[in-house]
């Protein structure tokens, strides 16, 4: 993803200003996500809520200041590498999609097989990185923090 583009400056405004909207979305969003979080009465003083809260806050003000000053940004990619940076999010929207159904190694496998080959690995690489990175996850928090994954409906 290293093609050079140069934008006009009126693009990057435009690229400016839409990021920032995004990111303040992003900043609501997450803040009335971090919000609802529920928690016993026993628990931390501050609870679970103040760091999300926290952050949107920081990063609500940071969109805003990049609102008015955006700075240098890229130009918009098109053809190739535009396919390329859409195909990461939709990677990661299906590994989110079976993480219930297919469980935590599936998921994870087909996140890091599909973002190595969208980022040029050959198949075969790819291939054995994301059954490396699934299986040392795996191990890691299954037996080193004891933490529990689920194996999936296909696979439970």
């Amino acid at each position: 993803m290293s093609e050079v583009h140069h934008p006009t400056s009126m693009t990057v405004r435009l690229i400016g200003r839409v990021s920032a909207i995004c990111l303040l979305v992003f900043a609501i969003a997450y803040g009335v996500g971090g919000s609802v979080i529920e928690y016993s009465f026993a628990s931390d003083p501050l609870g679970p809520r103040v760091f999300p809260a926290a952050l949107a806050v920081i990063l609500g003000l940071l969109s805003v200041w990049y609102w008015f000053s955006p700075g240098f940004a890229e130009g918009f990619p098109t053809g190739p590498l535009l396919a390329r940076v859409l195909a990461v999010p939709v990677v990661m929207v299906v590994a989110v999609a079976l993480f219930e159904p297919a469980g935590f190694a599936a998921s994870i496998f087909i996140l890091t097989l599909g973002a190595a080959i969208v980022f040029g690995a050959p198949p075969a690489k790819a291939l054995i990185g994301a059954v490396g990175h699934a299986a040392l996850w795996w191990f890691v928090f299954s037996y080193l923090l004891e933490v529990y994954l689920p194996a999936g409906a296909l696979f439970g």
